[in-house]
């Protein structure tokens, strides 16, 4: 199921759970990232969705460079439908600057770009999306900026400017929270909030959740959110000894 999800991808080009937006870092050299949405349900003018899988696969190629495979499936419950794999996308990350996120003085700033690929539905076409994001870690918390600019799928112009905010890092299970404004011109229009939590079980493991509200051209969009970030390595000590 994760490797299907590879195929989807929500409709901003980067995503850290449970956020739309993301952070000014990258996964290590030589592991795998994955953040990973088992089930989530979003509720639009009558209609619900399950949004399940949402995935996220992190590909760490250096210090400062990673791949990034990004994804969803979607299936409405109400009315009934069937599944489908929808937005996907590969993107390249590169910190830019290093700062608070690897352990340096300052923000740390990176950079996101890629491709958006045709859905499994319908005549969308290939889309192109570029982001900036500056994070900055202190002790009280965190705050992630990020904007950025795409061309959709449908070849509309399409801008989206968000803030991540929280909780002091060192906690166990920290409050955190996001807002955006994202425009799609010629379409729609979103304003959208979220908070939640994360359980960071270890440096290589953390659960989430969160309720997000949004306003799209107006009408009201509810979503819940639940999952998790693990990182695997992708090369074993003993695979070169042989």
């Amino acid at each position: 199921m994760i490797f299907l999800a590879i195929a989807t991808c929500s409709g901003s080009a980067f995503a850290y759970r449970p956020f739309d937006g993301t952070d000014a870092a990258v996964a290590e050299p030589g592991e795998l990232e994955v953040e990973l949405q088992p089930a989530g349900v979003q509720q639009e003018q009558g209609t619900r969705t399950l949004i399940a899988p949402w995935t996220v696969l992190n590909f760490g190629l250096s210090e400062e460079w990673e791949a990034v495979f990004e994804g969803r499936g979607e299936t409405p419950l109400v009315p009934s439908g069937p599944t489908e794999l929808m937005m996907g996308g590969a993107f390249l990350k590169h910190v830019v600057v290093p700062g608070s996120l690897q352990g340096k003085d300052g923000p740390s700033v990176a950079t996101e770009f890629g491709v958006l690929l045709p859905d499994s539905t319908g005549d969308s076409g290939v889309g192109a999306s570029w982001a900036g994001i500056v994070s900055q870690r202190w002790d009280w918390g965190t705050i992630h900026f990020n904007a950025e600019t795409a061309l959709t799928r449908d070849h509309h112009a399409d801008v989206f400017v968000g803030t991540i905010i929280e909780g002091p890092s060192k906690w166990k299970v920290r409050p955190v929270a996001e807002f955006f404004y994202e425009k799609e011109f010629g379409l729609e229009e979103t304003v959208s909030g979220l908070v939640g939590l994360i359980w960071q079980v270890s440096d290589k493991l953390s659960f989430d959740v969160a309720f997000r509200h949004a306003l799209t051209n107006r009408h009201p969009v509810n979503e819940v959110r639940a999952g998790l970030t693990f990182a695997v390595p992708l090369r074993f000590e003993g695979a070169h000894n042989r």
